[in-house]
């Protein structure tokens, strides 16, 4: 994939630097991040969800942040317990991990929760009231008809 340069763009134009900070992140090859496995789901017209497989995590090594725009999820496994073992055969992953989702204007997020392995995240658009499209209402024609004023013309 071909590398755009978007720098001559930013000397004329105003509030668009997010929009070109996402082009530039998409064409980079390293989101090829597949750890942990996801999901995002429409859930209401308004509502969201994200769901993270996130086996033998618990909520103390899990954190999540949104800030501007972006939802930060990390992951760190403590190493307790397991300074005695020997493991014949480790599948389980015990990495850390670090996994971000943009988040479109008036997105926040609700609640999460950890259930079963599973991470769910609620997410809510929530529109302002000023940008939500509204009805106006068309009057009806007045039933009497403006007076019109009459003038009389003195010839002189």
């Amino acid at each position: 994939m071909r590398h755009v340069d978007f720098s001559p763009l930013y000397r004329s134009t105003v509030g668009y630097d997010r929009l070109f900070t996402m082009l530039d992140s998409l064409a980079q090859p390293d989101q090829a991040q597949t750890y942990p496995p996801y999901n995002i789901e429409r859930t209401g017209e308004n509502t969201y969800r994200i769901t993270m497989a996130v086996a033998g995590f618990d909520e103390k090594e899990l954190s999540l942040e949104a800030h501007a725009h972006v939802l930060t999820v990390k992951g760190e496994k403590s190493d307790e317990g397991t300074q005695n073992s020997e493991y014949l055969y480790r599948g389980i992953a015990k990495r850390a991990f670090e996994r971000r989702f943009q988040l479109a204007d008036h997105v926040e997020v609700q609640a999460a929760s950890l259930k079963n392995g599973l991470l769910h995240i609620d997410l809510l658009r929530n529109i302002p009231e000023a940008m939500k499209p509204r009805k106006i209402t068309i009057a009806a024609e007045p039933v009497e008809a403006p007076k019109a004023i009459e003038a009389q013309v003195i010839n002189s």
